[in-house]
Order: structure tokens, then sequence, then C-alpha cells
């Protein structure tokens, strides 16, 4: 039978499937629908220092192939959330991801101290918030950005540091390798792409904030594209995703040299999708005679 064990960064998930950040809550919603033995981790709602109230107006707009969230990072706070979410998550059986965003690297660093002194397993450091101090611009962008925030993170926690990538960057692998020299202990990627829609009838953006980030199936062969670059670029391992809803779409990024997969928006369509998913790897594997992952990560590259 398939092996589904992977290494993540010193650290063994059960299986390589990830509940993507924003999407599945603090893993407890799905609990009661999907068997958490068939997911590896749960990469939490993303954190802010203190809690946000998120964005006014609509939040969600469906596209062709894809959905469009302006949720703008709601969330309890780091505070709240080690001491009312963290103990439930932990119960649930996968690795917990605690998703860490910031306004200013002083914010980053104070939630990395806090998440720091918990059981989280992983800290998912988000670098597309944007930089209140450069007028807005995500840190995410530029990587001497990214590769001071993430330097100074570095310091502020043992736990193993995973930074997500936006793919909104100049040239992802060169954000990738500024990052890797930060101290990254590994990198995510995609996070969404910035787009827009307009509402006819009143002629005006339908997303208060104008722009919000797009996901989803649509999304999924540049995701893929920049994954494959990253993995030929890095030495640390990378988490895939963007787009992946069957185990075809997780496999492709695995073989483009992935050590480990999210899956965001299916969650929407299909709340069993991480299961679904990790079924499927499981019947491939067995179909095709692979005893365990590492026989094909990579495979592309």
């Amino acid at each position: 039978m398939a092996d589904l064990r992977v290494n993540l960064c010193g650290k063994e998930l059960r299986t390589p499937v990830i509940g993507a950040s924003g999407t599945y809550g603090f893993g407890g919603e799905f609990s009661g629908i999907v068997d958490m033995n068939w997911v590896g981790a749960v990469s939490g709602k993303g954190l802010t220092l203190e809690g946000k109230a998120g964005n006014t107006g609509v939040r969600l707009y469906e596209t062709p192939s894809g959905l469009i969230n302006s949720i703008g990072l709601q969330n309890p706070g780091v505070r709240h959330f080690i001491e009312h979410e963290l103990p439930a998550m932990r119960a649930l059986g996968p690795a917990v991801m605690a998703n860490l965003g910031g306004s200013t690297i002083e914010t980053y660093e104070e939630g990395a101290r806090l998440l720091d002194a918990t059981d989280v397993d992983f800290i998912e450091l988000n670098i597309s918030c944007p930089n209140v101090k450069a007028g807005g611009i995500a840190y995410g962008v530029k990587a001497d950005s990214a590769h001071e925030v993430v330097s100074r993170v570095r310091k502020c926690t043992t736990k193993p540091l995973i930074v997500k990538l936006s793919p909104n960057a100049e040239n992802i692998t060169e954000m990738a390798l500024a990052c890797e020299a930060a101290g990254a202990d590994g990198l995510s990627l995609v996070n969404t792409f910035q787009a827009m829609a307009i509402d006819l009838d009143k002629r005006r953006p339908v997303f208060d904030n104008v722009f919000a980030g797009l996901s989803g199936p649509a999304i999924r062969p540049i995701a893929l594209r920049m994954v494959y670059q990253v993995c030929k670029a890095v030495k640390v391992p990378v988490v895939g995703l963007g787009g992946i809803a069957t185990a075809h779409d997780a496999l492709e990024f695995i073989m483009a040299g992935a050590a480990a997969v999210q899956i965001g928006t299916a969650n929407f369509a299909n709340p069993r999708a991480c299961e679904d998913v990790a079924r499927g790897i499981a019947d491939w594997m067995d179909a095709h005679n692979v005893a365990t992952l590492d026989e094909i990560r990579g495979a592309a590259l």
C-alpha cells in the first residue's frame, strides 16, 4: 500500500495534503466531514498580531474556473488564537501551521515571538500583506523587502519557517532565493493573483478595495509553472498550491518538485477535497507501483 508520509522541514506529515490558509478555518469546521487521518496539516486562518474585522462590501465573487476574494484577513488575532483556537486545532491530529501576516515588520516579529512559545508545528509567513510604511506595496513584491522581513522574523522563532510567496512578485525565482538566503526553512506558493471585477449595473468595481485575490483552477497552470521554477532554484522544500482540486493536479505539483501541496478554493465546492485528493494520490501510487512519493518527487525537473 502506498506510503503517503512526507518530511517537511524536519517534521513528518501523514500525507502530503494540507488545508490551505483562509479556506479551512482552524480545521474544526471540517472535522465532522473529513477523515482527518488523510490530512497532513492544516494551515489556519491568516493571523495578524491584533484582530481584524476584514473588508467591507462584497467579499467573494465567482468567476469562470475561479474565485475572487476580498476578505481582508479577518481574524481574531494571534493572542486569541493561542488561547482559544489552537488547543482544538492541535487535538484534530494533523500538523498545525500558523499563518502569520502583518502590516509592519514589528508586528510580524511580535506575532512570531508569541507563536514561538506555543506548540504549533510551523509558522507560515504570509508576505503578501501590504507594507504600510512603504505606501501599501506588499512585502512579497520586491526581493529586498521580503529578505528584510524574513530575516527579522527568523531571529524571533526557532519554529520551522515556511514563507508563502505571492505570484505578484517582480521575479518569483529571485524572491524565492532571497527568502531562502534570509533563513526560510521552506517556501509555499502561490498565493492569490491580483484581480478585479466590474458590476455592469452599478458601473463600478465589485469590490470596495477595487482589486482582490483570484484563486481556483484558472490559476493552476501558472502556479505549477512558478512552483517548477522555484523548485529548480532552491534547496529548501517547497509546498505547492494554486487551483489544486484533484489527485492529478496534486501529482503534477509533486512531479514539479513540491514536497507537499495545499488545497484551497476546492474546499468550498467539495468540503472533502483534502481527503479525496489524498486518497486519489494513494490510488494512483498503488496503480503505478509507486511505494513512496520520493520516487516521483521532482521527476519532471
